[in-house]
């Protein structure tokens, strides 16, 4: 007789079964035809210009690390506001329950308040485009030659 971890096991390792089963016919089932234009880098339907290999500015991150603090505290403040707004709640604990309720929220909003003014006070949110420096490596091959197949694959029409 198996134990309750035996048959969560066996669940896990069924639903391992089952994906590696899925992908298997998917890919005997699914056409193979590769060509030049399926195997180019994708750019939202524009033409790939100079090299991907570039650096990114990491602000782009932060303010999406802020946005999602931000949005998370949204969807935790409404389930607060549904619960706060109960008055029959608030009613029955002679108003305690509401200022709980009221200073909890404050507290909340107060860290993440505490949090966006630490960001904005150490610059993060200051949108200065860095210069990029780019990477430089010793090498006997001449810059020319890298010049040549620059030109060579920035000029090539897709097929």
């Amino acid at each position: 007789m198996l134990s309750d971890f035996g048959i969560l096991l066996l669940f896990i390792l069924a639903a391992f079964a089952f994906i590696a089963v899925v992908l298997f016919v998917a890919r005997l089932l699914r056409p193979h035809r590769p060509n030049i234009e399926k195997n180019s880098t994708y750019e939202s339907g524009e033409e790939p210009i100079g090299n991907a290999n570039i650096q990114f500015n990491l602000r782009f991150y932060v303010v999406a690390l802020v946005f999602v603090l931000f949005d998370v505290e949204l969807a935790f403040l409404f389930p607060w506001a549904t619960v706060f707004g109960q008055e029959q709640l608030i009613r029955e604990t002679d108003g305690l329950w509401g200022w709980f309720a009221l200073a909890e929220a404050a507290i909340f909003v107060a860290i993440l308040a505490l949090g966006l003014a630490y960001v904005w006070a150490k610059g993060y949110l200051d949108w200065v485009k860095p210069q990029p420096k780019l990477p430089t490596a010793n090498t006997n091959v001449p810059m020319s030659l890298y010049e040549q197949v620059n030109r060579k694959y920035a000029t090539r029409k897709p097929a």
